[in-house]
């Protein structure tokens, strides 16, 4: 199989989490990004929503780009039937390379890991770092307290309009690859390449 022309990174959580509701959306989202010719980057690993999505990508015919630092392969029961495995000394080559792999960043339903890399992607983008679309996929109102939480920073004054929060949220999954297709029609230009923010990082 070729390599796609876009890939989407999706952040999720190693476990399925208590709504059900939770899983059916990561297999949703990989299927779709399977059906619509767009590559999946992702964790690496088997285990909760993350295994859910690619598992469900590959079974669709799709193309799936596991990225997993060394010390979480067994932890994480690394994902051996994708198209492209790298495995990265550390979490922080994990975290730029599945960065310059990815045309986009969707975060399903996860913990303080997933919530740590959603916010890093948006905080690149709010300081002008990329320009890549950034899609949360609230699922059951999953993310509402984040989404709360910057209203109260917003409210209190540590949002400017130069520095608001710029990433979009859906309800479904099936919004997701639409959204993003909708996203990637818009061409800006990124003030730093990824090579130059590896160096600033």
């Amino acid at each position: 199989m070729s390599e796609p022309a876009r890939k989407l990174c999706v952040y999720c959580g190693s476990s399925h989490g208590e709504n059900p509701a939770y899983a059916e959306a990561a297999r949703t989202l990989g299927r779709m990004l399977a059906d619509n010719g767009i590559g999946l980057v992702y964790g690496g690993g088997s285990l909760g929503l993350m295994g859910e999505v690619a598992k469900a990508c590959l079974a669709a015919g799709g193309y799936v780009v596991g990225v997993i630092p060394e010390f979480l392969v067994r932890k994480e029961i690394l994902l051996e039937n994708v198209q492209e495995l790298v495995v990265t000394a550390n979490m922080h080559q994990r975290k730029m390379t599945m960065f310059e792999k990815s045309d986009g960043f969707c975060a399903l339903p996860g913990g303080i890991g997933t919530l740590e890399e959603l916010v890093e992607m948006a905080t690149w983008l709010q300081l002008g770092r990329h320009v890549k679309p950034i899609i949360l996929a609230n699922i059951d109102g999953y993310w509402d307290p984040l989404l709360e939480l910057f209203d109260h920073m917003r409210e209190q004054g540590f949002f400017r309009s130069s520095t608001e929060v710029k990433l979009d949220h859906v309800r479904r999954a099936e919004e997701v690859v639409p959204l993003f297709e909708k996203r990637l029609k818009i061409k800006r230009e990124p003030l730093w390449t990824p090579e130059e923010l590896e160096r600033r990082m």
